[in-house]
């Protein structure tokens, strides 16, 4: 149901702002889906989280924001899970490509997610936003591949905690248009709407990123690399490649092609080529790593067969 409010005496500024001690339970995320949804109004027009706004303005929210276990992803027993990985722990599956990690708003499925909670039900209380299901990392809809999550809170601290130090290692695998070598790229990144843009150090609002790259294979028109994320930004990979002249296959956000040609067949790649393909993260156990891979989904690695790019252990 609807929500309508008007903007009271000493209440104005950030639109964001105002709603944030309006809704004390409503994460900033949440906000962030709203704003990109529509979902907020000021005056009948749609609004943006910087806009102002002053006393007696009228908001308006398409919804109630939900706080809380509302948010919680709905378990969905039908939605195929593959496990890679469980101990007491985390729980690390193979995401598909075309899935999204988690729900945006609430009652939303489909999501790895909701497949997750179906059956570790305990993953739900695990991590701060309960729309993550514990997730410790998030994967882009498209992208295919391992992604981890926490049973419980105190595994959930420790891995972010390891994820902020820079103790765990993550590879993927990414199809890009063209010939492109060996790389790296340690651009700032800011968010800008749906993209991340390339910015200048010290840009306001840009967040340090740093990725490399090599090739291990090569086809007509594409080289398959292997590449590896020292940090974890929206978008990282698919950002610095592209802006080093290298998108990925699929990927119309980036500049990247719809199609390839295939044995002189124009073959659509309806997701950006991007495989999470192994992840290393340190032991509860002194002196262990927890090393999980997810090979290719069926569809990929026919793709890259048909191409005569074979995947080895590079």
């Amino acid at each position: 149901m609807p929500v309508d409010f008007t903007i009271g005496a000493g209440e104005g500024g950030r639109l964001d702002r105002v709603l944030g001690a309006r809704f004390p339970g409503v994460g900033r995320r949440r906000w962030a889906a709203l704003f990109a949804d529509g979902a907020v109004s000021v005056d009948g027009a749609r609004a943006r989280k910087g806009d102002r706004v002053a006393a007696g303005a009228r908001v308006t929210l398409r919804e109630e924001p939900a706080v809380g276990e509302a948010l919680a992803p709905i378990p969905e027993p039908e939605l195929a899970l593959d496990v890679l990985h469980a101990d007491a722990h985390l729980v690390a599956l193979a995401k598909p490509a075309g899935q999204p990690s988690h729900p945006l708003r609430p009652g939303e499925t489909g999501t790895a997610a909701n497949a997750l909670v179906a059956r570790f039900p305990e993953c739900a209380g695990a991590g701060r936003d309960p729309r993550e299901a514990g997730l410790v990392h998030r994967l882009d809809r498209g992208t295919s591949g391992v992604l981890v999550a926490a049973r419980h809170r105190e595994a959930w601290d420790a891995v972010h905690r390891a994820f902020a130090a820079g103790e765990v290692d993550k590879r993927y695998l990414a199809l890009v248009a063209g010939t492109a070598g060996r790389g790296a790229c340690d651009a700032p990144l800011r968010q800008a709407g749906r993209r991340a843009l390339l910015a200048q150090p010290g840009h306001r609002g840009a967040l340090a990123a740093s990725t490399s790259w090599h090739p291990i294979g090569e086809g007509p028109g594409v080289t398959l690399l292997a590449v590896e994320a020292a940090t974890g930004r929206m978008h990282q990979v698919r950002a610095h490649l592209a802006g080093c002249g290298a998108p990925l296959v699929g990927d119309s956000l980036y500049g990247g092609p719809a199609e390839i040609a295939v044995d002189g067949e124009a073959v659509a790649v309806p997701f950006p080529f991007l495989h999470a393909a192994r992840i290393a993260l340190p032991g509860r156990d002194r002196g262990e790593r927890l090393t999980i891979a997810a090979p290719l989904a069926a569809e990929r690695a026919a793709l890259l067969a048909r191409l005569g790019i074979a995947v080895g252990g590079d």
